[in-house]
């Protein structure tokens, strides 16, 4: 799944538009790598996302077409 649309179903970020605008930015980094919007996400991708002064680091557990609001912590465990 790409990583504008995986962002936006784990409500990690809440528009697919604002995701992709990040990566283009550069404020997303899959494996300590800058990755673009079109990144596959993979089980197992450690994410950093840079939000101003706030930096949020995610291990990716699971890849949904379609998470209820319920189900999306389910997708991601957040590291420290």
């Amino acid at each position: 799944m790409r990583l504008d649309k995986w962002l936006k179903v784990s409500r990690l970020i809440k528009r697919r538009t604002v995701a992709n605008e990040a990566c283009d930015n550069q404020r997303i980094s899959a494996n300590g790598r800058p990755v673009k919007a079109s990144y596959e996400v993979k089980v197992g991708d450690q994410l950093e996302l840079r939000f101003g002064e706030r930096t949020v680091k995610v291990e990716v557990l699971g890849i949904n077409e379609h998470a209820g609001k319920a189900d999306a912590p389910a997708l991601y465990r957040e590291m420290l």
